[in-house]
């Protein structure tokens, strides 16, 4: 599949590796930097979406999209585990549930991207996941040098998923990210606290990326 990802938000708070465990196939080692796993809550909104080789399908290929994420590694190749995926479409959800496998959850979502920031909301359908904010970059676009804590939070191409107990991985291809360091005011996020977590007392780590290119191929058994 080919996507367009806008106006993306990467907010990362450390997280004891410990409390990630238990939410987290055992299968899958859990990645960490320094010590500390990550959880991430990453806002966003896609366009262009649509099948290689086929256009767009209207009302199918743009839409609002928030995860909540953590970082894995298996047989050497990093990879981003999902607690959870909320879009403000029906089809795009019970599609990527069937054939990704993914945790996916129907949401009211809004975007609304202005001159100078971004005010993003999300409340889930069923259950009590909310996410509003306003955040916007602060600095130039700058790639992340390898082996800092930006890349390793960010440069993973692949993703992976449970299917019947066995792990899948879905290979991603972009090029790098172009980040810029950001800010946020976070007027209400329970993401965490739906999947699960507790967020501790210090503020998150903040990027952003204005624009990229995706593809995304269909998953393949990993282990």
């Amino acid at each position: 599949m080919r996507q367009r990802w806008h106006d993306l938000l990467f907010a990362h708070w450390p997280i004891p590796p410990e409390n990630l465990r238990s939410l987290v196939p055992a299968a899958l080692p859990i990645d960490t930097f320094d010590g500390k796993g990550w959880v991430g809550v990453v806002p966003f909104h896609m366009s262009g979406i649509r099948a290689r080789g086929l256009p767009p399908v209207p009302g199918l290929s743009a839409f609002p999209e928030l995860n909540v994420r953590t970082y894995v590694t298996l047989d050497g190749q990093p990879g981003v585990y999902f607690f959870s995926l909320d879009a403000d479409s029906a089809p795009a959800v019970w599609a990527a549930r069937r054939f990704y496998h993914l945790p996916y959850f129907q949401a009211k979502m809004q975007v609304d991207a202005g001159p100078n920031d971004i005010r993003y909301s999300s409340s889930r359908c069923e259950g009590p996941a909310v996410f509003r904010a306003r955040f916007a970059p602060v600095r130039p676009v700058k790639l992340a040098e390898s082996g800092s804590l930006e890349h390793w939070l960010t440069e993973r191409y692949c993703l992976y998923a449970t299917v019947d107990g066995d792990i899948f991985r879905g290979d991603i291809h972009h090029a790098p990210w172009p980040l810029q360091a950001a800010e946020a005011e976070i007027q209400e996020n329970s993401m965490v606290v739906a999947a699960g977590m507790s967020l501790p007392a210090e503020p998150p780590i903040l990027h952003f990326a204005k624009l990229l290119e995706v593809l995304i191929w269909p998953l393949v058994k990993a282990h």
